[in-house]
Order: structure tokens, then C-alpha cells, then sequence
């Protein structure tokens, strides 16, 4: 099977060297770029691609707004993908439904197996994220501990929480629980809320602690 693959940054450069990186794998294929987050938007609705490497800091539409944007309306996988690794983006990326974070400089081998592991439905962080991830899930452990777990959640918000620790998408819940992108996006809300989250990690990182071991 073809991985298609969306390139997402304001950097023509960057654009051309993921291009050419990708190009050398044999089941990669670069369907299509956009420079701003609205384009984005656009060009995932209309070119369908698999994965999504996506510029977190772009002028106009940012990649975090774009990545909440493409997750709730298709089944594109997002890697957010940036020279940065603040705490703040990784939670703002991740929030918004990426599945995936790397730093620029990751080796392009890297790159290459991350769009294949992110393809088949696995998650990719570069080590530099490592650390505030693991802070987050300590975090999460924590609130679990100090509230009254999932079975303060209705049906449906369970069913959500359990399919955001399995790694599904916005639009990906949606198909499954037959309502749309717009309600699931709502209902995370409503769990986060619920539970005393701050982030879908931290929703994960809850359910799993609430299965049987």
C-alpha cells in the first residue's frame, strides 16, 4: 500500500527537502503541500492523504489550529512537526488530535519509519518530547488517583475516552460512534472537564489505568 503524505510548512525549503526524503521511499508518496494552516485544511479535504506532516508555527493559520481542523473533518493522521520542543506545543499539539511530534532535525531515516509507523496506526515522538510527556502522564496518574474515575462519565464520554486512549482521530471516533466531528470535539471537552485533565494524554493515560490489569 502507498502511504499519501501531505507536507505542511510556510518554509518552501523545509517543503523541498521533505519532498525529496520522502521520494526516496518506494511506498511513500508526497500527494500534496500547502504553506499556511487554511491551505492545509483545504488541500486535506480535497487530496484525502494518509498522514499529515504538519508545521506547528506558521503565519495565519497556525498548525495546532489546523491539525484540530483536519483530525475532526477526515481520517488523515497528523505529525506535528517543528525546530521547536516547548512543553506547551507538544500539549497544544496533542490536544488538537496529532498523533505524532518530531523535531526538524530528526534524522530522515526517522522521518521515513515514523510516516510508516504513523500510517499503520501507531504514535511517534522524538526524544527531545520525550520528558514532558512522561510529566504528563505522572500528572495524569495523579488525577486519576484524586477523582472519581470514568464512571463519573456517561456512556458515550466513556466510549470516547476509551477510543482517544486506543489513538483514534476526532473524525475517526466520529465514523465509530456514528456522530459527527463537531460532537466528539465537544465530548473530550465535556470528559477533560469532567475528570480534571488538562489533555488527551492525559485522558489515555487514565483509561489505562482504569482497566483491568
Amino acid at each position: 500500500m502507498t502511504i499519501r503524505v501531505l507536507l505542511v510548512d510556510d518554509d518552501a525549503l523545509v517543503r523541498s527537502g521533505l519532498r525529496l526524503m520522502l521520494r526516496s521511499a518506494p511506498d511513500i508518496e508526497v500527494v500534496g503541500e500547502a504553506a499556511d494552516g487554511a491551505a492545509a485544511i483545504t488541500a486535506a479535504a480535497e487530496l484525502v492523504p494518509d498522514v499529515v506532516l504538519m508545521d506547528i508555527r506558521m503565519p495565519g493559520t497556525d498548525g495546532v489550529t489546523a491539525t484540530a481542523a483536519i483530525t475532526a473533518a477526515t481520517a488523515a493522521r497528523v505529525v506535528a512537526l517543528t525546530t521547536f520542543d516547548a512543553d506547551e506545543l507538544v500539549r497544544e499539539a496533542i490536544n488538537a488530535g496529532a498523533v505524532g511530534y518530531l523535531v526538524k532535525d530528526t534524522p530522515p531515516a526517522e522521518i521515513i519509519n515514523a510516516v510508516r509507523a504513523v500510517a499503520s496506526g501507531l504514535g511517534v515522538l522524538s526524544p527531545a518530547v520525550t520528558r514532558p510527556l512522561l510529566d504528563l502522564a505522572r500528572d495524569a496518574a495523579a488525577a486519576g488517583r484524586s477523582h472519581a474515575g470514568l464512571e463519573v462519565l456517561s456512556e458515550r464520554e466513556r466510549a470516547v475516552a476509551v477510543a482517544v486512549a486506543d489513538g483514534a482521530t476526532n473524525a475517526e471516533i466520529a465514523r465509530q460512534l456514528y456522530v459527527s466531528g463537531a460532537t466528539v470535539k465537544a465530548t473530550v471537552s465535556r470528559i477533560l472537564a469532567k475528570l480534571g485533565l488538562d489533555n488527551r494524554v492525559q485522558i489515555a493515560v487514565v483509561v489505562r489505568d482504569s482497566r483491568p490489569r
